[in-house]
């Protein structure tokens, strides 16, 4: 199962840089970007973060590949 994201169209949406998002939910640059290329996987605290940040549910910004996109 892959993890897909929306975080990069959400961060455009706000005009927030990658560095920016990082620094709101605590972690790195290269995280945020890692997770944006679906490199990485966050954690559920991050992702809880990340949909903070952007005032969104969770299956609004991650959904396993197979699920119908919203």
């Amino acid at each position: 199962m892959i993890l897909k994201n929306r975080v990069k169209e959400m961060r455009a949406r706000l005009s927030l840089t990658q560095e920016q998002l990082a620094l709101k939910v605590g972690v790195t640059r290269q995280t945020i970007a890692s997770i944006e290329k679906g490199d990485y996987v966050p954690s559920l605290l991050l992702g809880i973060n990340i949909c903070e940040v952007f005032g969104e549910k969770m299956e609004n910004i991650f959904w396993t590949e197979g699920e119908e996109e919203k």
